[in-house]
């Protein structure tokens, strides 16, 4: 399987998606702990659908030390226990804020008000950009058809 286009070989592609791969990369670098980003990535993959993305992010994550537990209990982190609170709050926020279409409204406010209560506001920055950005990933990789499974950990960065 092919992809219908080399996002990452093509001129016109490249300058648009530098700048998205650039903002994800100072995200890296936030106060958000590695795993909370990782597991927001891999939920919102599950939920579009985004092979590329989940075999990239579930490889990175398990090379950066997860363990295959947390990694396989993610789309059942409401009934999984090796979850921190804080870390179910994001993954909250991530679903919220991945199913606009779902709800009138938009991220409930109590779901909003539960992340408020384990990350500052520079945090929630970072949290509601990294929801943003790989939202984008995944819309454009599975537009485009990226298919999956020969990602190496650490591939592009």
């Amino acid at each position: 399987m092919n992809a219908r286009l080399n996002m990452f070989g093509n001129p016109a592609a490249m300058k648009i998606w530098k700048h998205i791969i650039a903002a994800n990369q100072v995200l890296a670098e936030s106060s958000v702990p590695h795993a909370t980003l990782e597991l927001v990535k891999i939920r919102a993959s599950q939920i579009n659908g985004c092979g590329g993305c989940l075999d990239m992010h579930t490889k990175d994550a398990a090379a950066a030390g997860e363990t295959s537990t947390r990694l396989n209990l993610v789309a059942a982190w409401r009934e999984a226990t090796v979850y921190t609170e804080a870390e179910r709050a994001a993954l909250e926020l991530t679903e919220q804020g991945t199913r606009l279409a779902d709800a009138a409204g938009g991220v409930p406010d109590e779901v909003w008000a539960n992340a408020a209560k384990y990350y500052d506001e520079d945090q929630l920055v970072v949290l509601v950009s990294q929801i943003a950005i790989i939202n984008a990933f995944n819309r454009g990789n599975v537009i485009i058809q990226t298919p999956a499974g020969d990602y190496q950990p650490g591939q592009f960065g």
